[in-house]
Formats: C-alpha cells, sequence, structure tokens
C-alpha cells in the first residue's frame, strides 16, 4: 500500500465499506465549534434526503411508464454531490456524468424543471430534449450531465482552460465515475490539466463497479486509484465518500488548491450505489452480504443520528422531511401538468445562434 493512501481506501477490500465515519460525539463538537455550522448540517440533511426521495419517485414513475428511455440513480451516493456543491463556489463550473440528477439537484437546479426533463416535458431544463441524462442549467454554471462515458472530462478541462485565459477566478469540478478510468479522455485530460495549470477539479465516484463490472476486473492499477495522478504530477487523495461532513471539508480544501493556482487537484471518493447501474439493471453481480454491509453507512440515517445526539429537536427534523416530500410532490405534479414539446421545435436548437 502506498504510504499516503488513506485507512479509507485499504478498508475497501472485498467490496467491504470504509469503517470510518465521524462518531454521533465527534459531529456534536462539530457542531459546537461552528464548523461545519448547525444550520450547515441541517441543509446536508435536507439536500441529501430531497435528492433520495427525488429519485425513489422518479424509479416508482420510470415503473408506470411516465419516464422513459434510461433512469441511473443516484441512491446511496447523495453526500458526495451534497458536500461538494456547498464546499464550491456559485459561478465555479460543474460538470457531471449520466447520473445527474443529484449533482443538479444539490446545485440548486430547480426541481420541477428536472422531472419535467426525465418527463420529457417542454418545460424541462433541455426542454425535453435531454431526458435523464441531459440535465442542463447555465446560470447555475451546470454544464450538463454527459451520456458519453469520460466524455465530460475533456469538456471540463476546455472549460478550465478558458476560465484561466480570460483570467476569472472561477474553477471547473468534474464528476466521473471508475468506469471513466479506462477512457482515454481521462488520461488526455489530466495530462494536458498538469501541462497547462489548469484550475480543474478532478472529482472520481468510485463505487466500484462500471455498470456490471467490478474494478478489480477492469482497471490494472488496482480499487485505489487516486495514486494514478502521480503519474502526470497532480495532487491527489481519496476520502470517505459516505461522509457528508468529510465530503464538505476535503472539496473546500482541494477547491482553494485549485482555486490558488497551483493546477489541477484528484479527489477520489469511495462510495457505493445502492440500486442497479439503471432501472434495467438486474444487479445479479454483487451479494446481498455486500449490499448490506455498505447500506450500514447510508449518509442520511447517519447524519440524522449525529444530528439527533447534537440535541437537534425532532420537530425541526420532521419539518425537514415534510418539506422534502412536499416538493418532491410538486416536481411529479409539475410534470404532469407539462406541455409535451412542439414538433416545431424539433429543429431549435440543432446549431448555435447569436442570439443567446
Amino acid at each position: 500500500m502506498p504510504r499516503h493512501q488513506t485507512r479509507s481506501a485499504k478498508s475497501a477490500q472485498n467490496g467491504k465499506a470504509p469503517s470510518r465515519l465521524l462518531r454521533a460525539s465527534e459531529a456534536a463538537a462539530i457542531i459546537a465549534n461552528g464548523q461545519p455550522s448547525h444550520k450547515q448540517l441541517l441543509d446536508f440533511y435536507r439536500q441529501m434526503l430531497l435528492i433520495r426521495r427525488f429519485e425513489e419517485r422518479s424509479a416508482e414513475q420510470y415503473t408506470k411508464g411516465k419516464i422513459r428511455g434510461f433512469l441511473h440513480l443516484y441512491i446511496g451516493e447523495e453526500a458526495i454531490a451534497v458536500g461538494a456543491m456547498a464546499a464550491l463556489q456559485p459561478d465555479d463550473y460543474i460538470v457531471t456524468h449520466y447520473r445527474d440528477h443529484g449533482h443538479a439537484l444539490a446545485r440548486g437546479v430547480d426541481p420541477n424543471a428536472i422531472m419535467a426533463e426525465l418527463y420529457g416535458k417542454a418545460t424541462g431544463t433541455s426542454r425535453g430534449k435531454g431526458g435523464s441524462m441531459h440535465i442542463f442549467d447555465v446560470a447555475k454554471s451546470f454544464m450538463g450531465g454527459w451520456a458519453i462515458v469520460g466524455g465530460q472530462l475533456p469538456i471540463a478541462t476546455g472549460l478550465a482552460l478558458a476560465a484561466k485565459y480570460l483570467k476569472q477566478p472561477r474553477i471547473a469540478v468534474v464528476f466521473f465515475g471508475d468506469g471513466a478510468l479506462n477512457e482515454g479522455e481521462f488520461h488526455e485530460s489530466l495530462n494536458l490539466a498538469a501541462l497547462w495549470k489548469l484550475p480543474v477539479l478532478f472529482y472520481l465516484e468510485n463505487n466500484l463497479y462500471g455498470m456490471g463490472s467490478h474494478i478489480d476486473q477492469t482497471y490494472a492499477g488496482g480499487r485505489d486509484v487516486f495514486p494514478t495522478a502521480a503519474h502526470y504530477r497532480i495532487q491527489a487523495k481519496n476520502i470517505d465518500g459516505m461522509n457528508v461532513q468529510e465530503v464538505y471539508r476535503q472539496v473546500r480544501e482541494a477547491a482553494g488548491i485549485v482555486r490558488s493556482g497551483r493546477g489541477p487537484f484528484l479527489l477520489e471518493a469511495l462510495t457505493y450505489r445502492f440500486r442497479g447501474h439503471s432501472m434495467a439493471d438486474p444487479v445479479n453481480y454483487r451479494s446481498q452480504d455486500e449490499l448490506k454491509e455498505w447500506e450500514k453507512k447510508d449518509p442520511i440515517p447517519a447524519l440524522k443520528a449525529q444530528l439527533l445526539e447534537a440535541k437537534t429537536p425532532k420537530a425541526d427534523l420532521k419539518r425537514i422531511e415534510d418539506d422534502v416530500e412536499a416538493i418532491v410532490q410538486q416536481a411529479v405534479d409539475f410534470a404532469e401538468q407539462s406541455p409535451d414539446p412542439d414538433p416545431a421545435d424539433l429543429y431549435r436548437d440543432v446549431e448555435a445562434t447569436g442570439d443567446r
């Protein structure tokens, strides 16, 4: 094991979850010290719960035939998106993969518009033309989910180049899965970002499986990926992606390094998706014992327990839970009631024009 490898990477052997999460007593101390604040932790809980309930309703609507095409759920990985977005600036570019609903919600993209996009409605984020894998909101600097594996990496690298060329203080953050590691774009993007010292944070969500293939069977470098960055002279670290507080702290630190002009950074977050690769995945390639082991690290009940031990009133958490249910129901109602795209819009947005 490399000397700079952390305990969480070592404990992921044989598909087991990393053993290190903040204990409730530690969370109470963090709240008392104000890092992060009690308000931030409540917001983390609200956002993770919103993603979970949104994804559950999306799956439900998919089985009813209301949502068609592909649907990749973010259930289990919520801490990654929520902790990261809280640590970034509003104008930082966000680029992600096709499992993008959670990132979009954490970034503050309108849940109504996201659900409408999943329904293929004209009120969706991409006017119903993109669907689940192509959520987009320029106003939030959310530059899209990308359906091509690894295709988002050169996009983010280009955005970082533009920011540096224009002398803007913003950075680009690109989320990708372990399935993208064997794509040429991964290595090309790291190479150019390092050579040109671009302000880009490469954020690997390592859930151990690229579709139905375990990383041990697909990546010759082994399941601990972050040491790969050393070949490109890029700073890197692995973190517990099931711990929203750790994600927040580590992303804030890494983003600060990138923003200071010291070049790119790679974060590898160890995580696990509780559902299949997509709604069409029977998940017959992993054991129930493995799933149950990771479900013990579910970031949502873990944070709720920490908040309760820190003397958060149960009524406050119940209010958040009720609000989330209402937001998701409103999103479903909005999508149901929204119009289908006008057939005349088939040729709209095909090519760029100077009017927007």
